[in-house]
């Protein structure tokens, strides 16, 4: 293999795999990124690809290719000597002892590496047809849900993003929603687009690291629009010259519809920020396993109080317009906190029903996005 490729294109490129690259001993290889150059030519093309067996990526890169060829090398050490070279264009060039010779105006590194054959094979996924969606859209749903998953790995059918199509959302638009919980959360998210998503297989939960990897794709500068398929097993995401492949989490998503209350009696709309701020300074002295924090709502005030008896107590009082029956309830302040923050508005609404009814969080002006959060005894 021997090639030329500009600096830009190529650290772009490295930067978008590293998340990816397995950094475990279990299998050394991983850590690799395979590089390929199969067709000569002077408007040719350089595969970069990345997997960790679970979520793999392939991209597409410009380059005018003297020899064919492919081998492996370090992802991380690759992407550490090209981000530090000058930027101009980078020679790379293949041994047939399988080392990576990178020159680039005067700078020369050798890079050892390994036979591309060893490189296991990324997990193929080819479908039929795939559903354009808006990368913004796509990106605020991923951000409004992604939190709420488990990270508990005996709950391995909650460690995702449920993903569904709800359907016909008129005008010829597609309905689509995300679901997340944890046990003690959960997110929610409804949104259409153009056209028809009855093609996506709904009802499939997405694995958390292949949502991280679809999130940072979709935030991508130059990404508008992102195509999207999903298998039994497998999930495909793909812009323009990039590809994401993920194995999709095996097993059954619980019936979240009974965890979201309904016929709530008790609404309250105040500033977002004027509540993160507040909970965040009365957390401070909350307890550090439970993080429990305690709102009492009344006539006009929200007061959010905590105790620990090996600290103290905090205690903060927030005007609010508010004129229903009392009420005290306990909830973990990082769920409120993550919550709120994801949905990235001025004001936000919380519902109640009683002191042992989970909290209905969601924008003043948006029911199709919300969040749950179950009570705590305090």
């Amino acid at each position: 293999m021997k090639l030329t490729i500009t600096k830009s294109e190529f650290l772009r490129g490295l930067g978008r795999i590293q998340s990816i690259v397995e950094k475990r001993n279990s299998m050394p290889i991983l850590a690799n990124v395979l590089l390929d150059a199969p067709k000569k030519g002077k408007d040719c093309r350089l595969i970069l690809s990345a997997t960790d067996l679970e979520v793999g990526v392939r991209s597409q890169h410009p380059a005018d290719v003297a020899t064919a060829g492919a081998l492996t090398v370090s992802a991380k050490k690759l992407f550490e000597i090209v981000r530090e070279l000058p930027d101009e264009k980078v020679e790379l060039e293949g041994t047939t002892s399988s080392y990576l010779e990178i020159r680039c105006n005067r700078s020369r590194f050798t890079l050892a590496g390994t036979a591309a054959e060893e490189y296991p094979t990324l997990p193929e996924f080819s479908p039929e047809k795939t559903v354009p969606m808006p990368a913004a859209i796509l990106s605020a749903m991923i951000e409004c849900t992604m939190y709420a998953a488990s990270v508990d790995e005996t709950r391995y059918n909650l460690n995702g993003v449920y993903f569904e199509v709800l359907g016909d959302g008129g005008d010829e638009r597609g309905l689509i929603r995300m679901v997340a919980t944890d046990g003690h959360r959960l997110a929610c998210i409804d949104r259409t687009i153009d056209g028809d998503a009855s093609a996506l297989t709904s009802g499939v939960i997405i694995p958390r690291k292949g949502l991280g990897e679809l999130k940072r794709l979709v935030d991508e500068v130059d990404a508008e629009e992102i195509e999207l398929a999903f298998g039994s097993q497998s999930g495909l995401a793909r812009k323009g010259d990039v590809s994401l492949v993920m194995r999709l989490i095996e097993g059954e998503f619980p019936n979240y519809g009974q965890v979201i209350p309904k016929d709530l009696g008790r609404h309250l709309v105040l500033s977002s920020d004027a509540l993160v701020q507040s909970v965040r300074r009365v957390a401070l002295l909350s307890s550090e396993r439970s993080r429990a924090v305690k709102l009492e709502l009344g006539q006009g005030q929200l007061v959010i109080s905590s105790n620990n008896p090996d600290l103290g107590d905090a205690r903060e009082e927030l005007d609010v317009d508010y004129a229903g029956d009392a009420l005290t309830v306990g909830f973990n302040a990082r769920y409120l906190l993550d919550a709120i923050g994801a949905m990235k508005t001025k004001e936000i609404r919380l519902s109640f029903l009683d002191e042992l009814s989970p909290c209905r969080i969601t924008p003043p002006e948006d029911e199709n996005t919300l969040a749950v959060v179950m009570p705590m005894r305090i």
